[in-house]
């Protein structure tokens, strides 16, 4: 029998939700919008047998569904998801988590106290290229990882609400990367040193660029460099990232495959010592974006086995954006507590 779902938010991420809810043959029970309107239009396009609701409760009540997809705003999944569990429903949610700590805190003693499974789906896990980063830094090429760069640089005419945020960079788009250093590493966050700031000739009132040095576990550093005005010469919207190991170093710049050089003889004495090629893993992801996070959580529901990105892991990600915003205002060191 197929797993039957409620989809609360039918705003524009919906729609890189429903294909694939169709394609895994996710029975869509309701879509739940503040306008009705709304859900109704995205039944219709994608030939849903929904009902077009405004009221989670009482579509969680009438048709039960087996979990619940929380595509509203971030100011709104602190209250959707923990109806949600509290309902006797799993969930999965967009990121980022929560809109604080105290909302995300909150999010897991309600999965703790219902039993229920709340993940976020952080969907640049599940990209190929980003697997491969992964595994071949888990292959121990490179030796242990020492440190971690990130350069983001992109000149983004958004308009609309991110023009207004104080902190658009940080809230809106470096979650991805924070979580990417996690995802690709296995390393924790410990502290941050952050400076948030606004460029000359900004378009933005709040402060669109960071620059960001995380401790992480086992003495292991990334640093964190963006920026959403930055005019020429971008970045990738992933990031161009550099990996050092204590034996070399692996490279993942502009979306390209990524490449690397370890120490082919350790115990040699010269200056510079002789290199070898790295051997990239070549893995693939079968469902990539959200689509990823979906089959997780469909996984869970069949098998037992849970997502990577569930709550208990995925808050140590919310907390370094948190950590990096409070240690730019308060412009000292912030241990990231979790």
């Amino acid at each position: 029998m197929a797993e039957r779902c409620v989809v609360v938010g039918a705003g524009g991420i919906s729609n890189a939700w429903f294909g694939p809810l169709k394609t895994e043959g996710v029975d869509v029970a309701a879509v739940v919008d503040l306008r009705v309107e709304s859900a109704q239009a995205q039944i219709d396009k994608y030939e849903l047998s929904a009902e077009a609701m405004s009221d989670l409760e009482g579509a969680l009540a009438k048709h039960q569904p087996d979990f619940v997809v929380d595509l509203t705003v971030p100011e709104a999944h602190c209250r959707v998801t923990t109806t949600a569990l509290r309902a006797g429903c799993h969930v999965v949610g967009e990121k980022p988590m929560a809109a604080s700590m105290d909302e995300a805190r909150t999010m897991v003693a309600a999965s703790e106290e219902s039993g229920k499974l709340y993940m976020v789906s952080q969907s640049r896990r599940w990209d190929s290229k980003h697997e491969r980063v992964r595994r071949t830094v888990a292959s121990g090429q490179i030796g242990e990882v020492t440190t971690i760069c990130c350069d983001f640089f992109l000149g983004c005419h958004f308009g609309g609400f991110r023009d207004e945020m104080d902190s658009p960079l940080v809230l809106d788009m470096a979650i991805h990367h924070f979580d990417l250093c996690r995802f690709m590493t296995g390393a924790d966050p410990v502290a941050v040193y952050a400076l948030e700031f606004n460029p000359k000739g900004s378009w933005y009132r709040g402060d669109v660029a960071a620059s960001c040095i995380f401790e992480m576990s086992n003495g292991v550093v990334f640093t964190y460099r963006g920026s959403w005005c930055a005019e020429g010469c971008h970045t990738s919207w992933n990031g161009d990232w550099r990996i050092v190991g204590d034996a070399g170093t692996l490279l993942y710049d502009h979306d390209q495959d990524p490449v690397g050089q370890r120490v082919a003889d350790m115990a040699n004495p010269g200056f510079h010592r002789p290199l070898a090629d790295i051997d990239v893993d070549d893995s693939s992801v079968a469902r990539g974006g959200m689509h990823g996070g979906l089959y997780e959580m469909l996984t869970f529901l069949r098998t037992g086995a849970v997502p990577q990105t569930e709550c208990h892991d995925n808050i140590k990600s919310l907390a370094m954006v948190f950590g990096a915003t409070e240690s730019a205002r308060r412009r000292e060191r912030v241990v990231i507590g979790i």
